[in-house]
Parts: C-alpha cells; structure tokens; sequence
C-alpha cells in the first residue's frame, strides 16, 4: 500500500497536531463507549487517559515501530460486568476491575516469554495467510452491523430490517453526508485534503446534524434533535480516575472473588490474543513491514499486556489495538509513528478539559456510522488482499477461506461459562483446525 508518510516520517508540526486529531476521533467513539456500557459510574474522561498512557506503553515497548493506538477492549466487557456483580461495593468492582486488567496483561507477558524463546515461526505455520487473511476480513465485518446501525440509528430494527421512520432518515441521511464527504476528500482531494478526509467528513455531518437538532429544538419535534447537547449539563472536569475508587475497596476482597475475577478475564486474554495478532498481520500489510519479526511479536505483546494494566488502573478498560486505528492509517496513507504517539499525548491532554471531551461526545452516533462503513471496509479489503496470492483453486484452501468466512460472517459466537468466544476467535480456531488436517494432503503427496 502506497503510503503518503512511513513509519519514521515526521509531519510538520501543525499538520502533525491535525493529523493526531483525526487519529483521535477515529478511536474515541469506541474507546468512551466502553465505560459508558459498563456504567457503575465509569468515567469517560479517565478512560481517554488510559488509552493514551496505554499507547505510550505500547510504544515504548515496540519500540516506535508500530503505528497502531490502543483503546477501551470490547472483548473484556463480560469479564467487567462479571467483576462489578460479584463485588461487594462498587468500590470493590473498581479493584476487581484492575486486578482482571492484571490477570490478562500477565497472560500476554507469559505468552510474550514463550514466543521470545520459541520464535514466531511457529506461529506463521499456525496461522499461513489462507488462515490470517480471512480472519482479518472477519474483523471488519463483523463491525459491519455496528456500523449500519449506527448510521441508521432511531429506525425500528427487526431481525436486521430497518422499519424507516423520522429519527432513521435523518441518522441515514447525516450518515450519508459524512461517508461522501470522506470518499471524495480522500480519492479527489489534494495534499492536506487527502489527509484529514476524517476531520472533513465529521465536521460536515456534525454540521448537517446540528441544524435538523436546531430544527427540531424551534418546531418541538425530537426525531430531529439529532445532537444531545444536554451532556454539557452533567459534564466531567477532571478525569475520575479508578485506582483512586478502587483503594477504597480493597478491604472487601476475599479470595473467593479474586478467583471469579481470573475465571472472567484470563480465558478472554486468550481470545484476545488471536486478534492482537490478527491486528498485527493486517497492520504489516499496510505498512509492508512484518511487526511480528521486528519489533517482534513478543515485544507487541509486552506493550499490549502491559499498556492494557496500566490503562485498567487509570481508566478501569483494559486496552486492545484498535481496528479502526489501522484503518485510519490505510486510508489516509499516514504511518508515522509520530502522529501516533501526538494522538496519545493528546488523548492524555484533552481527558483534563470537560468541555472538549463533551463535546467529542455529542458528535451523534450516525455520524461515526459514516465514518466507521470506510473504516470497517478497509480492514475487511485488508484481510481479503491477504490471500490474493492464495491458490483458491486448491480445494484445501478454499474450505479454510470458506468455513473462516461463514463462521465469522454467521455470527458463531459461543458462551462458555464465563467465557465468551467471539465469532472472530471461533472462525479462526476452526480455520486453523480445518487447515492442520487438510495439511496432512501435502505431507502424503511429499
């Protein structure tokens, strides 16, 4: 993929401050959202903080090598909600929360060790691009609902049919607006334009947005108050850090919840492991430089691991390299590690200032459904241009592509207990599988 700056570009600096900014919005629905589900009075503002320090972390760890930010985990919601209803006081859910984040950062650092020692060559047997490729794909479009949804946002769901209303043709048409706005800056645009399609396609369909919410709010009618500005009432100045809640807890741990906190985070750093390198593998297509080789797999584990910790402790959610952080670098062409490591900063910046977090988050859901049906794309194509040199006339890579794509596009998402296994990790378990017994086929005509 052609990119417009490398790995170790370094933008000017008002660009540069552009460009972080963009990185930002593209990671920020997803990373507040995660507290705001979680609710038991999470902050949003400390989570920002933490997916920024994470960052740092991680690129500490790689060595400045990796362009990706890490953000809010949705894998770990589950294991959240477990540590918050077997606490008891909420005080006690907060330290639950981070001694969960330490269980799963200890998982990666174990899983670090054994790869430093071991190789990756293991792994690249394990997981060939008949195997990551599609898996990759399964990223993406498993966000595709996500995404949908959100740009349709109000209409009545039923079964996946949106029964259009008043609320939906607005979300549709702000939606709409910004996906425009980003496809013609990013194909027709010139030098900056090309840039900050993101910037652009938001800032168009916030303004469209806040007129219908104008037009609403003079006529009386609330399907057209798309913006809910009513967020600046309550909002929050100072970051509420967890660590500071969970101190208070500590005293009701026993060891009977330390055991259930283990039981709901640890399988799920497992699964998540399988995406980090998923992640990995699309992220080095992108930049046409293998991270799993240099900084090394072990070293993105390390930053992945730690960062999530050290996130859990400030902001509660533990981290995950983000999907659409990987798709904002393949769209707009910018890898340089610099402006990611400027989105940290600033994301560490802007958590202290209530009013501009606030108002990040009024920018309507439809809108970010925009901007996420590119960035969801991206990372699907991604996955898809991974197996472009795979012989799909070979029947035994054509059932791995096949069962990969129909498991993960179904939905195949198991509960175990505790333990939830995502149709990415369910698709990607059963391909490996498929693909060690097919493999057998070769070693015979050998």
């Amino acid at each position: 993929m052609k990119l417009i700056y490398n790995v170790k570009d370094k933008p000017k600096f008002g660009q540069l401050l552009v460009f972080a900014f963009q990185q930002l919005l593209a990671i920020l629905a997803a990373t507040i959202a995660v507290p705001a589900i979680v609710g038991n009075g999470m902050s949003q503002s400390a989570a920002l903080f933490g997916a920024g320090v994470g960052t740092l972390v991680y690129l500490l760890f790689t060595k400045f090598r990796s362009p990706v930010f890490l953000g809010s985990s949705f894998a770990f919601l589950g294991s959240m909600f477990a540590a918050f209803a077997g606490a008891a006081s909420a005080e006690a859910g907060y330290a639950g929360i981070i001694l969960g984040a330490i269980f799963a950062g200890l998982v990666y650092v174990v899983i670090a060790l054994v790869v430093k020692f071991a190789g990756v060559k293991w792994i690249n047997k394990l997981m060939p691009p008949v195997v990551i490729g599609p898996t990759v794909a399964i990223i993406g479009l498993s966000l595709a609902g996500n995404a949908i949804g959100d740009s349709l946002k109000g209409a009545a769901a039923d079964g996946g049919v949106y029964a259009m209303n008043t609320q939906g043709w607005i979300s549709l048409i702000c939606a709409l607006v910004t996906l425009t706005v980003v496809i013609l800056c990013s194909v027709y645009g010139k030098k900056m334009m090309k840039l900050i399609p993101f910037i652009i396609g938001i800032l168009a369909g916030y303004i469209v947005a806040a007129i219908f919410t104008l037009i609403g709010a003079r006529t009386g009618n609330d399907a057209l108050r798309v913006i809910d500005f009513s967020l600046f009432q309550n909002m929050q100045w100072i970051p509420d850090f967890t660590f500071l809640k969970a101190a208070k807890g500590l005293s009701a741990i026993d060891a009977k919840y330390v055991a259930t906190i283990a039981v709901a985070y640890i399988p799920v750093a497992f699964v998540v492991f399988a995406e980090h390198i998923a992640d990995h593998k699309n992220l080095s297509s992108i930049i046409d430089s293998e991270l799993l080789e240099d900084p090394g797999l072990h070293r993105t584990l390390l930053g992945d691991g730690v960062g999530s910790i050290v996130g859990a402790i400030f902001g509660g959610c533990p981290n995950t390299t983000y999907g659409e952080s990987v798709g904002c670098v393949a769209i707009t062409g910018n890898a340089s590690i610099v402006t990611i490591l400027t989105t940290a900063i600033m994301a560490i910046v802007v958590s202290f200032f209530g009013p501009f977090v606030t108002f990040l988050a009024t920018i309507p859901s439809c809108v970010m459904g925009g901007v996420c049906i590119t960035l969801y794309g991206f990372i699907a194509v991604s996955g898809l241009k991974m197996i472009q040199n795979v012989d799909l006339g070979d029947n035994r890579n054509l059932f791995v592509v096949s069962i990969i794509l129909i498991a993960g596009i179904g939905g195949m998402t198991l509960k175990i207990g505790q333990v939830t296994l995502t149709e990415i990790a369910c698709a990607l378990i059963l391909g490996i599988l498929v693909n060690i017994i097919l493999s057998k086929k070769d070693k015979k005509a050998e």
